[in-house]
């Protein structure tokens, strides 16, 4: 069988990673991304092949839809060559389409209902929709699928990630000293689901470079533009990572992960970190870990200081083996893909 990945964001790259390495071995498969900074640097460090089509369209409305038409004309050439006989994505828009207007099968996943834009453009056009059990199917039913097709699998996405093996970093890598580590991961600010833009991160920062100036404080960025205004306004006062990292790697280094509620939450979240979320996209996700306990919410920067004082303080040997216990319960959704492969054929 042929197959057709196409890997929008660093996030599906490491979710669909080890799929792909499985099917490999009995199938020819074509991994498709865009320049985009972050997933091909990433690509590089985790050894991943990609054939490059089309650019992200960043966060000007005209710019995305250029962007998204640019990359289908292209892609629809070289997806036409390669003949795939099924398309597996994370609701990829270009691939919804391509897969729609040349027939071919095709199964998606997705956690993020939250990201309307995306869904209402790839949705419709999916054979099978794959989600994680704690996100209702009714979630997606109202985008155009019917619920018979989608399925779900008792894991979230974050513990497929979070059980790959990843580099052997040292904490020279990433120039921390040897003293206690706050990690802190700016929030999204160009995807299309983001309808304002108030950088609480930034109010986060300050009051962490006030209050902790005796640990190693780490921002990590996603845009060149995030990185390039956290030098201009923090300086040699906070470690900001300027080259895309093997997230999973630095967080084994990290005593306080201050994250928006994406997937490096929950990342950090399962592997036992004490985790702050300050929730910069509200999702079903970030809710089940606030809920169980693993995550606390907070957008005071004044109150996340004083969590972040009272973990300093702490073991977590509680939390780390909650945490575990959770990643251990969670099924690899790959046997469900293979289910619901057959099923398509």
């Amino acid at each position: 069988m042929k197959i057709w990945f196409d890997l929008l964001t660093p996030k599906q790259l490491l979710f669909f990673e080890p799929m792909i390495k499985k099917l490999r071995k009995n199938n020819q498969v074509l991994c498709t991304s865009r320049n985009y900074h972050e997933v091909v640097e990433l690509a590089k460090v985790r050894n991943v092949k990609l054939v490059l089509v089309g650019r992200h369209g960043g966060f000007d409305k005209s710019e995305k839809l250029k962007a998204s038409l640019e990359r289908m004309l292209h892609l629809s050439t070289i997806v036409g060559k390669f003949a795939p006989d099924l398309t597996i994505s994370s609701c990829s828009p270009e691939a919804s389409r391509i897969s729609f207007g040349m027939g071919i099968k095709h199964i998606a996943f997705s956690d993020s209902p939250h990201a309307e834009a995306v869904m209402r453009l790839s949705v419709p056009f999916v054979q099978k929709l794959l989600i994680p059990w704690i996100i209702p199917k009714k979630e997606f039913v109202g985008y155009g699928i019917l619920e018979n097709d989608i399925i779900q699998y008792r894991s979230i996405d974050a513990a497929l990630i979070v059980k790959q093996r990843s580099k052997n970093y040292s904490k020279s890598d990433f120039h921390l000293k040897d003293k206690k580590t706050v990690l802190v991961r700016v929030e999204e600010s160009q995807a299309a689901y983001i309808q304002t833009r108030k950088n609480l991160s930034t109010n986060i920062i300050n009051e962490i470079v006030k209050e902790f100036s005796n640990c190693n404080i780490v921002v990590l960025g996603r845009y060149l533009s995030d990185i390039n205004k956290l030098k201009k306004e923090f300086g040699n006062k906070i470690i900001i990572l300027d080259k895309v990292v093997d997230g999973k790697s630095l967080l084994r280094f990290t005593d306080v992960f201050i994250g928006s509620g994406g997937t490096m939450t929950a990342e950090a979240a399962l592997m036992g970190i004490p985790t702050i979320s300050y929730n910069a996209v509200p999702n079903h996700i970030e809710e089940y870990l606030v809920r169980i306990g693993l995550v606390i919410r907070e957008k005071n920067p004044k109150i996340i200081f004083k969590s972040v004082r009272k973990i300093l303080k702490s073991d977590n040997q509680n939390l780390i083996k909650k945490a575990r216990t959770l990643l251990n319960s969670m099924e690899d959704p790959f046997s469900k893909l293979l289910t619901t492969i057959r099923s398509v054929q």
